[in-house]
């Protein structure tokens, strides 16, 4: 593979902006897909698959390289010409990549990868948080599951068409897909393509959205008729979802603290013709006072640290505290003592997070039935998944049910 200036300098520039500039990784590769009109797929390729490569092994790469934060471009290019060498890449004559020691990289490389810190390119502290709530033979397996890129998983808009038709919509666009034994709405790209410029993604006949994802709102239990809360709703995947299952009859209330996720959402509605979702912003108690007891379903996709869903957000790892971890449990906490009031006699509720820790899963349902408010309700049933055995994001879910 012979490098070319016009996609190495936007990888440069990216990394530098998500270490220094607190960038989001998919947003420093948005902005940089739109550097040059002219690239074609391989090329955009190349660019947004070493941003997040270089991301994700980032503290691997330093430690070989021998820099430290905070990255300098410099500091990056050393650590592109590691990515380089261990990828196999000849280096071409350039003053960023002059006098590389090839050799000693390899070597370096074949003896750090030994460490799990090293070798999983993770910081120590969420190393060994993992250690300590899973146990040593569990994260071992599951970081490194993290560390693999995550397949793109297409949810089926059942409201416009199946499973069976999109695969053949898609096919005319040259997009092989494949249907997910037991994840009844999903199709999993054979071959990762831009599927947001196809005519299907714009008349709403799918969403990208992950298989663990995929299994929440049908968790919930809903019908047709029901009225719904979605507390935490965000840009709307599951309120989506949840629209679909309810074959777009009675209500779903959706929520967020964030007006401009929301207003994502009222878009996504539009393009997937779905008509039974209003939006809410909790600016205070006010936003869901009057819904206490009236709920038939609520969903509580609870903020969390994010550790199931590194393999796609790889960069979270490295803007991670260990405050945060803490500070987001007693949110965690919150969230379900306010919003499970919403839910009637004999109605439903499930609480959600896309993280892997017992402490921000169970054992927060635990504290909560254990307390005034839980003592209304029941548990029915919990799931905990696992990328390593999944091949998905990790993620966890529990189905209430007041008494």
């Amino acid at each position: 593979m012979r490098l070319h200036r016009n996609l190495v300098f936007p990888v440069i520039d990216s990394i530098y902006a998500i270490f220094n500039e607190d960038v989001y990784a998919d947003k420093a590769v948005e902005k940089a897909l739109k550097r040059d009109k002219r690239w074609g797929a391989r090329d955009r390729r190349f660019v947004a698959e070493t941003i997040y490569e270089m991301v994700r092994w980032m503290r691997l790469y330093a430690e070989i390289a021998q820099v430290k934060p905070p990255f300098s471009r410099e500091k990056i290019w050393r650590i592109f010409a590691v990515w380089c060498v261990l990828k196999g890449i000849k280096l071409p004559d350039w003053n960023q990549l002059k006098d590389v020691p090839s050799r000693r990289i390899k070597g370096r490389f074949d003896e750090l990868k030994k460490q799990r810190k090293f070798g999983e390119s993770i910081p120590d502290w969420i190393d060994e948080l993992g250690v300590a709530e899973l146990g040593e033979t569990i994260w071992t397996k599951e970081i490194k599951a993290q560390n693999e890129q995550a397949n793109v998983i297409l949810r089926v808009n059942t409201l416009l068409t199946t499973p069976e038709r999109l695969k053949q919509i898609l096919r005319k666009d040259d997009i092989e897909t494949i249907q997910v034994k037991g994840y009844p709405y999903a199709l999993q790209l054979v071959e990762r393509a831009n599927v947001f410029r196809t005519e299907a993604f714009k008349n709403g006949l799918f969403e990208v959205q992950d298989g663990s994802s995929q299994l929440v709102a049908p968790f919930l239990d809903v019908k047709p008729g029901m009225k719904v809360v979605d507390a935490c709703a965000g840009a709307g995947g599951k309120s989506l979802h949840l629209a679909s299952l309810m074959e777009n009859k009675g209500q779903i209330i959706a929520m967020d603290i964030y007006e401009s996720k929301l207003k994502k959402l009222k878009v996504r509605a539009k393009r997937n013709k779905v008509h039974n979702i209003e939006t809410r912003v909790i600016e205070s108690t006010k936003a869901y006072k009057k819904l206490i007891g009236k709920a038939d379903r609520v969903l509580i996709d609870a903020p969390c640290s994010g550790l199931g869903v590194l393999k796609r957000n790889p960069d979270a790892k490295w803007k991670l505290e260990p405050d945060f971890i803490e500070n987001i449990k007693t949110v965690q906490q919150e969230v379900l003592q306010n919003y499970s009031k919403l839910v009637k006699t004999g109605g439903k509720l499930v609480y959600a997070t896309c993280s892997v820790l017992p402490s921000e899963n169970r054992q927060q349902v635990d504290f909560f039935l254990a307390s005034e408010a839980g003592k209304e309700f029941n548990f029915v049933a919990d799931k905990s998944i696992f990328a390593h055995k999944s091949g998905f994001d990790g993620f966890y879910m529990a189905l209430l049910e007041r008494k």
